[in-house]
């Protein structure tokens, strides 16, 4: 159940600049998603957001029943795509009820970091048909001299405003291991664990920058005059310091494992 607090729902607030602003995924990768899944599979999808990834799932074929904690996220997805093969429940994925058996895949894109780690994988593991597929996508942040040395820059300003980095530095393309395919490489439920990479960089003007800053929790989180002071002065550094045009080095990663 989602409670009033739950960071979540920090996403709820933001939902036309998340419609706006947040990217959609590889064509490529749902290729090799679909190669593994039935012809019109049916498939649970958690955490669809506005639809970035659910506007490809119907065009593939699937019959999607999307699971969205946040309302206004749910309403923009309905809007965005009216379809007699979508559903959306309003709901935490933990909780809301799943028939048993009934789904080829269960799938989510950025989103499945936020349930928690038995969810990840026993939900699944009871709403899969035997052979079906857990299916989890990743946008990962990488090193990579395609930024030109921008996110360096960055760090003193997000220090400046308590937003400092914490943990290991990003990995290199070559680098990326999605937390995901240890732990279910580790549950005996599921086998044929796959990981799947495709460069995914995105560029953004100053103005999609800091529209892209407002569409993750963390900065819809922080005291209002901090956060505007973090966003003007990212702005400036991109306008004075990069030509006004910023490129995100990410790797999207595609984690598959076959219900056994």
């Amino acid at each position: 159940m989602a409670l009033p607090d739950d960071i979540r729902l920090s996403f709820n607030e933001a939902a036309e600049t998340y419609d706006r602003v947040r990217p959609s995924y590889p064509p490529e990768m749902f290729d090799d998603l679909f190669g593994l899944l039935p012809d019109a599979p049916e498939v649970i999808e958690v955490g669809p957001g506005t639809g970035q990834a659910t506007r490809d799932l119907l065009g593939c074929g699937a019959s999607v029943h999307a699971i969205e904690i946040g309302p206004a996220m749910a309403a923009r997805l309905a809007a965005n795509l009216g379809s007699d093969r979508l559903r959306i429940s309003v709901g935490d994925f933990e909780t809301i009820p799943l028939a048993p058996a009934s789904a080829d895949a269960v799938f989510s894109a950025t989103a499945y970091h936020w349930i928690t780690s038995a969810a990840q994988t026993d939900r699944p593991a009871a709403a899969l048909r035997p052979g079906g597929v857990l299916a989890v996508v990743d946008l990962l942040q990488v090193r990579s001299d395609v930024d030109r040395g921008f996110f360096a820059a960055c760090d003193p300003i997000y220090r400046r405003f308590g937003q400092g980095h914490v943990g290991p530095p990003a990995p290199t393309r070559s680098q990326v291991d999605p937390p995901i395919r240890g732990v279910l490489e580790g549950d005996e439920r599921y086998g044929s664990v796959t990981v799947r990479t495709y460069d995914w960089d995105q560029t953004y003007t100053a103005a999609e920058y800091r529209d892209l800053m407002l569409s993750y929790s963390g900065t819809q989180m922080m005291e209002v005059s901090a956060r505007s002071g973090l966003l003007d002065a990212i702005g400036t550094l991109i306008v004075d310091e990069f030509d006004g045009v910023v490129t995100r080095p990410l790797v999207a990663t595609l984690t598959t494992a076959v219900m056994r």
